[in-house]
């Protein structure tokens, strides 16, 4: 089990009415039902940068490879 800590917060009325749902929907606590969600966020901040990286890379490949064929066609004529 991941180490855990003690946080205090205020809410919104509707937000804690709605941690009591969720956490009813996921059978768990209050506690664990934040976590839940804070995780599920956490995971798909991690997805987009992710995303956004292998863009990245995709673009870099891409150029490198506008660079390099015709390089490789000079060396490697019978690979045309």
């Amino acid at each position: 089990m991941a180490d855990t800590g003690k946080l205090t917060i205020s809410l919104p009325r509707d937000l804690i009415s709605f941690a009591d749902k969720l956490s009813k929907e996921r059978n768990t606590s209050r506690s664990g039902a934040i976590a839940s969600v804070l995780q599920e966020l956490a995971k798909e901040r991690e997805r987009a940068q992710m995303v956004e990286g292998y863009k990245v890379m995709a673009e870099q490949n891409r150029e490198f490879a506008a660079r390099t064929l015709p390089l490789a066609n000079e060396v490697l004529p019978e690979w045309k």
